[in-house]
């Protein structure tokens, strides 16, 4: 009996101690995890609460209640002009909503700059600068915009049309012009294929391009982002083109024909009185 009350008190000394090693491997592994994430936490510094938006958003999209979540987002990290009050993002509620000035990806941070006062229009005035105006530019269907254009690209603007030679040409007539409004089909609205663009221009570019647009075809090229690159005046045409610069025949002007005149005799045949032509002599 003894040996079995001693057999049994053996078996739970090794049970307690393997539970002791086991429970101090645990404590261990948790102490190093929360050793980490305190080093972790320690290099990204405080998180704050911000609005994101859930959906993508494009100009002139309203912005509700309904479209917003908060997230947390590294405080040294946050961008200028962000919203963590819903008070202040909506002061009444979905009464009067806020309009998209830039276009928004899903789950990305509200901007003031982003968006309009709550309850003001998303309109043109408020993207323009002291002296400049807003001008559209229609695309057809072999526009060369590209679809990935958005309001805050710039765009280099070509004309095409024909000139006084008769041959067709594209002329380079404004460069690094502000992109602040794209209109695309309804079923397109983000990544669509634009139908216009409404560009942010001097009076005197506003004036070169209704005249380029009048008298031709307008299309644009995109820009780089920060690109400052001076770019020279640019001119070519199809004959420049496809090599078949054929020098045009000269036009001969018109002579005027001159009368030749005619003599004759008047003769007597019977009854019949007949002219008889003859040389005609000075």
């Amino acid at each position: 009996m003894r040996m079995v009350f001693g057999l049994v008190l053996l078996v739970g000394l090794a049970l307690a101690g393997a539970a002791v090693y086991m429970a101090q491997g645990y404590i261990g592994q948790t102490q190093a995890e929360l050793v980490k994430e305190r080093q972790l936490r320690a290099k990204m510094g405080p998180l704050v609460e911000v609005f994101v938006v859930k959906k993508p958003l494009n100009y002139g999209d309203p912005l509700t209640p309904e479209d917003v979540q908060k997230i947390f987002w590294q405080k040294n990290a946050l961008p200028e002009g962000t919203f963590s009050d819903e008070a202040v993002l909506f002061p009444d509620g979905d009464k009067t909503p806020r309009f998209v000035l830039r276009q928004m990806e899903a789950f990305e941070p509200i901007l003031a700059v982003k968006v309009t006062e709550p309850g003001e229009a998303a309109g043109l005035t408020t993207m323009l600068k002291n002296g400049q105006r807003a001008f559209t530019i229609q695309f057809g269907d072999a526009a060369g915009a590209s679809r990935y254009l958005q309001p805050g690209n710039t765009v280099d603007v070509f004309w095409t049309g024909a000139s006084a030679t008769g041959n067709e040409v594209t002329q380079l007539i404004e460069t690094a012009i502000e992109i602040i409004a794209v209109d695309r089909p309804e079923k397109e609205k983000v990544t669509g294929a634009p139908k216009s663009l409404t560009v942010a221009a001097s009076p005197e570019q506003v004036a070169r391009l209704t005249q380029g647009q009048a008298s031709g075809q307008l299309s644009v090229a995109l820009v780089g982002k920060g690109d400052t690159t001076a770019v020279a005046p640019i001119e070519t045409s199809t004959c420049a083109l496809l090599g078949n610069c054929a020098e045009p025949a000269p036009i001969l002007p018109e002579t005027a024909e001159v009368a030749v005149p005619e003599c004759h005799i008047t003769t007597r045949k019977g009854t019949e009185v007949v002219q008889i032509p003859i040389p005609c002599t000075n």
